[in-house]
């Protein structure tokens, strides 16, 4: 347990320290590994994307919490820089997938996987995306009680719990404040009000919870002003996930790619892409089998 618990200590001190860390989203083994290679210092596993990669649908709850957490436990094994090191990985648990005691089973499972921090918010059965419209959530005293649920859970305090409500879609931005205070009170480590809609809000959200740990959710085209990392952390948020960025951008890539071969009849020179040395590379070929990189 020693050695799983390191990423976790890891995020926590430094999300203490500052500035704003930045965590891409990732959703498969090959993302993991691609984002852990560019430098960031923690991952986020988002939902959205590992139901898109894995059903090829959207995220509307149809993804287990044993799929999840075997996504989890995939991605923190190749989440590594290229020296092995581990990259603290932030990872969407949904609404806990039921009860108190559904929640308390998930975060056990993602704490074993070797998760870093667990993401837990306040929808109703099935879920939907924060940026979706039609959600809707579960009364603030059961929300409350299953971040408290999962605080209680948790192997150790290194292990981090990360509460979020969608309240501000739902029922307005005053009850998502409340939500956050009870929360924090529930001893959540970091506060995800979901979905501001205006700079004021963020900076209202801010404002409010100053000194605890914050987070924004910067998804392109969504309901909350899209910021660079400096912008947020001038308004003082610990933590800036950007969920979808590189699976918005690779399915679009996914989408040219595969139409341009169907039109040529095979993958046209001009197609922009890895060698097959490098991507072998890149996967730590030669650490598994010395010399089979030509």
């Amino acid at each position: 347990m020693t050695q799983l618990r390191a990423p976790s200590r890891a995020l926590n001190s430094r999300l203490s320290q500052g500035p704003t860390l930045m965590a891409p989203g990732i959703y498969d083994g090959l993302s993991a590994r691609i984002a852990a290679q560019a430098g960031f210092e923690a991952l986020y596993m988002t939902g959205f994307g590992v139901s898109g990669s894995t059903l090829g649908m959207p995220d509307i709850g149809l993804m287990t919490a044993t799929e999840m957490a075997d996504r989890a436990r995939a991605l923190t094994d190749a989440a590594r820089t290229e020296d092995g090191t581990p990259v603290p990985l932030i990872a969407d648990g949904d609404n806990g997938h039921g009860s108190e005691l559904n929640v308390a089973r998930l975060v056990r499972l993602y704490e074993q996987a070797g998760v870093a921090c667990i993401q837990l918010e306040d929808q109703v059965f099935p879920k939907r995306c924060g940026h979706m419209a039609s959600k809707e959530v579960i009364g603030r005293s059961e929300a409350a009680a299953k971040i408290a649920a999962a605080v209680a859970a948790r192997d150790t305090s290194d292990f981090l719990v990360m509460a979020r409500t969608d309240a501000r879609a739902v029922i307005g931005f005053d009850e998502a404040l409340r939500r956050g205070e009870a929360f924090l009170d529930a001893g959540a480590d970091i506060l995800f009000i979901e979905a501001p809609q205006s700079l004021e809000e963020l900076r209202t959200v801010a404002e409010t919870f100053k000194g605890a740990k914050l987070v924004a959710n910067m998804v392109e085209d969504g309901k909350t002003p899209y910021l660079p990392v400096a912008d947020l952390d001038a308004l003082g948020f610990a933590l800036a996930i950007y969920p979808v960025s590189a699976l918005l951008a690779t399915a679009r890539r996914l989408a040219d790619v595969y139409a341009s071969m169907h039109t040529a009849g095979c993958l046209p020179n001009a197609e922009q892409r890895l060698s097959f040395p490098d991507y072998n590379k890149r996967m730590g070929l030669n650490a598994l089998v010395p010399n089979a990189v030509a």
